[in-house]
């Protein structure tokens, strides 16, 4: 009697154990990334490293927070095909309020298995940019990769039977949508203005995983994955506006330092700088014609301080720097890199100040009446302290000189006069006949002191 009991109770153990594992099966972990700043080599690493954990870790859904300018075409192309070959759902959501995921940004948001944005964000704004000076004319290159990349957000947008035709007018037209128009579009899958409404809005959604239906039911536990320093210091370094930024000041501290040595401080800040803009450089698109004006740029501007100019080629120098900030990136893979125009403007607007006013200060101190040396002496007041007869001693800015009568004529104790010229150590003095204005202001300074 007591051994059946036990194998019936045995038996419902088992059983419940089973359909309660059935009915409840164990939810996988939320893996949440953000992508901020420019799509580039170290942000399209991250991406394949954070769903690379996911899948050892057999997560349940991975959220990127997407805010970005745009980038490389590579890198896109390379977070794209990480997300459509992850086994892992991918939720791409443009947030907090406030972001973007324009240019590139606009592709990545289209390859994500489901598509979000938070209210006051936009997306689009994923036409092209060439430079001249391509091999093919501007208009046929563009073209081809206008059709090759708008080829793409339709491929991405029917994958994910979303409005291909409206995500297509982003590369053509360079259509830029709210999320509310996203969303009332059919371009992205929903809305929503935090990570936990987002959570909410995902449960029970259906997506397509490996070419099954997979029904999504995101746990609370969420695992935020933030980039190591040694991601965080690539990305920002490829960022255009600090490589633009690392190269300008760079070369200006090396040159000041060459200029003008103190310490080798300034210089090795300034190579630095450099080095650290070049390896951004690396992993950019750059053409050496926007090398070669930011260098040239430079060089005007420096040169306008020898020459004592009025300012003319510092407007040519501020001119090249803004043309080779304009230039810098626009080469093959960079054609939805957009270069902050705000950023170039605001840095030459400030060297042109900086070097305006050294001008200022050049030239006003090159029409100021020298106060040291030969010429400084030259005209300086003096009192004779002892008969010069003909040479005596006299007394000019509370220093004791030897000195001559210009004229060849004596001087009495206690004239006065002024330095007409200097012979070595020796003034030459012209003799006054009332007190110099300068040395009675230096009489009545001594006797209000006492």
């Amino acid at each position: 009697m007591k051994k059946r009991f036990f194998s019936t109770g045995l038996v419902s153990l088992i059983l419940f154990l089973v359909l309660g594992g059935c009915a409840l099966p164990a939810r996988g972990a939320v893996y949440s990334a953000a992508l901020d700043g420019t799509v580039g080599i170290a942000m399209e690493n991250f991406v394949s490293d954070v769903l690379d954990r996911a899948k050892n870790e057999k997560g349940e859904l991975v959220i990127f927070r997407l805010d970005t300018p745009g980038g490389l075409v590579s890198a896109m192309r390379g977070i794209t095909s990480a997300i459509l070959e992850s086994p892992v759902p991918v939720v791409v959501w443009v947030g907090p309020q406030g972001a973007r995921a324009a240019s590139a940004g606009a592709f990545i948001l289209q390859a994500a298995h489901v598509a979000a944005m938070a209210p006051g964000t936009n997306a689009g704004a994923a036409q092209p940019v060439m430079a001249s000076g391509k091999d093919a004319p501007d208009a046929d290159m563009k073209r081809k990769l206008t059709n090759d990349l708008s080829a793409q957000m339709r491929s991405l947008a029917q994958l994910r039977k979303r409005n291909a035709d409206r995500a297509e007018r982003m590369v053509y037209e360079s259509l830029s949508l709210t999320a509310e128009e996203a969303l009332a579009d059919g371009v992205v899958d929903l809305l929503a203005s935090d990570r936990e409404s987002l959570l909410l809005a995902l449960r029970g959604r259906s997506v397509n995983l490996e070419e099954k239906a997979i029904v999504l039911e995101p746990g609370s536990e969420v695992i935020e994955i933030s980039m190591t320093l040694r991601e965080k210091i690539l990305q920002f370094v490829s960022s255009p506006d600090m490589a633009y930024l690392l190269l300008t000041a760079g070369v200006l501290a090396v040159i000041f330092e060459v200029i003008s040595p103190g310490g080798f401080v300034l210089g090795t800040a300034g190579a630095v700088m450099v080095l650290l803009g070049a390896f951004g450089l690396r992993m950019l698109p750059f053409n050496w014609a926007g090398i070669l004006l930011l260098v040239a740029g430079i060089a005007v501007l420096i040169l306008d301080l020898f020459v004592g100019g009025i300012g003319v080629l510092s407007i040519f120098g501020l001119a090249a720097l803004v043309t080779g900030g304009l230039v810098l990136f626009r080469a093959p893979g960079g054609e939805l890199l957009n270069v902050s125009v705000s950023f170039i403007a605001g840095m030459t607007v400030a060297l042109g100040a900086f070097f305006l006013l050294a001008i200022f200060l050049v030239l006003r101190s090159m029409r100021k009446k020298s106060v040291s040396g030969r010429e400084g002496m030259i005209g300086a007041p003096v009192e004779v302290l002892e008969d010069i007869d003909p040479t005596g001693l006299v007394k000019s800015r509370g220093e004791m000189w030897v000195a001559r009568s210009a004229s060849g004529r004596p001087i009495r104790k206690g004239s006065f006069g002024r330095v007409a010229d200097l012979d070595g150590i020796v003034v030459l003095v012209e003799e006054t006949a009332e007190r110099p204005p300068l040395l009675e202001e230096t009489t009545k300074e001594k006797e209000e002191s006492l």
